[in-house]
């Protein structure tokens, strides 16, 4: 991906060994700090922040790419189910200014509730900024 504009973005500058799908308009690779074994990223090659700020072609990009994941997810790793979602901005979590869909595959008894899904995803995992 090429944004002179960003240098310092990490998802401006995805090293091409990490890209596990691609589109004219989209990238796909996995999560760096996965919460889920598969655990993937959809990534729009232009440098925006919000789903809100994103054409009708990337869109529709991001939403095949999505299904792409998906069945090389479902052949690779056998989840029993996905969540699949989007944080935007700071106050919904987002610390990566650049848009970027997760789709976390799920598997039976990763959980012993998993009711709420999205909700209540994984919370120890949550932070990814801490040392380990």
């Amino acid at each position: 991906m090429t944004n002179e504009a960003r240098p310092a973005c990490v998802f401006c500058a995805v090293p091409k060994d990490r890209i596990v799908a691609e589109t004219d308009r989209v990238i796909t690779i996995e999560d760096g700090f996965p919460v889920s074994p598969g655990h993937t990223l959809i990534i729009p090659k232009r440098h925006i922040a919000s789903p809100f700020e994103a054409t009708e072609a990337e869109m529709a990009d991001i939403w095949l790419a999505i299904r792409l994941a998906a069945e090389r997810l479902r052949a690779e790793h056998h989840p029993a189910g996905f969540n699949i979602g989007v944080n935007d901005g700071a106050a919904a979590g987002q610390t990566v200014m650049h848009l970027h869909w997760h789709v976390i595959p799920r598997y039976q008894g990763d959980q012993p509730d998993p009711r709420g899904g999205i909700r209540r995803i994984f919370p120890a995992l949550a932070d990814y900024w801490s040392p380990r």
